[in-house]
């Protein structure tokens, strides 16, 4: 088993479902037995970022969710609203007999870092205490030096290492969006990738748009940094 990679996000909806699959669906295609894992899946139904991955993958082995649960707001509030239990340590043991059983595990965030799972835990907690190695996502335009900045900040107050920032749906069609990525490389000190907009296409289409848009040298290099 390699060391966990954590796709991790600067908020919801920056397209961490998109490029978890994206990367475990690259992965698997080289022969890799990556495993997408969902801690947590609020909002469910509709949401199931664990299925997108898994349909965008071929294979219904190749994501799993830990804990399904139907309000859409963090762990910790939709399990209070629901008068559902949800511990800590469920999620983390959960998490790690998952991680255990796939050759390159790959845990999927929920929202931002600060996210409230159980308690007083919050989603970066849960990343640390899997030794995870982080792949933030972020928006790419305007608002996102911010953002990004603090999350990387967190991230490496708490010891986890982070293989690189990833900016999605990137087009590139105002100012903000075109100077961005080399003003986060400067402020963070990471390797900044971009990602095209992808909505619309299927979850396989979006998936392998997500490894062209990092490319094969970057997603090798994710990995081997592990």
């Amino acid at each position: 088993m390699s060391v966990p990679i954590a796709v991790v996000g600067t908020d919801t909806g920056v397209g961490k479902t998109v490029v978890t699959a994206g990367l475990t669906r690259w992965l698997r295609e080289q022969g890799i037995d990556a495993r997408a894992i969902k801690p947590a899946q609020t909002g469910f139904p509709p949401d199931d970022d664990a299925g997108f991955v898994a349909e965008a993958c071929g294979d219904p082995d190749a994501a799993t969710c830990c804990r399904y649960l139907e309000p859409p707001l963090a762990p910790r509030v939709a399990a209070a609203r629901s008068g559902e239990e949800l511990t800590y340590e469920s999620i983390l043991t959960a998490c790690r007999e998952a991680i255990a059983e796939a050759e390159q595990p790959i845990v999927e965030g929920i929202g931002g870092l600060r996210v409230p799972l159980s308690g007083d835990h919050e989603v970066v907690d849960l990343v640390a205490d899997l030794e995870a190695t982080a792949l933030v996502v972020t928006r790419s335009g305007l608002g996102t030096l911010n953002h990004t900045a603090l999350s990387v900040e967190a991230l490496e107050r708490r010891g986890i290492d982070v293989a690189g920032i990833v900016c999605n749906e990137y087009a590139g069609e105002t100012v903000a969006e075109r100077t961005n990525p080399a003003e986060l490389e400067r402020m963070t000190g990471h390797d900044i990738t971009t990602v095209p907009p992808l909505e619309g296409e299927t979850p396989r289409a979006m998936a392998d748009g997500v490894a062209d848009g990092l490319s094969a040298t970057v997603l090798k290099q994710i990995v081997t940094d592990d």
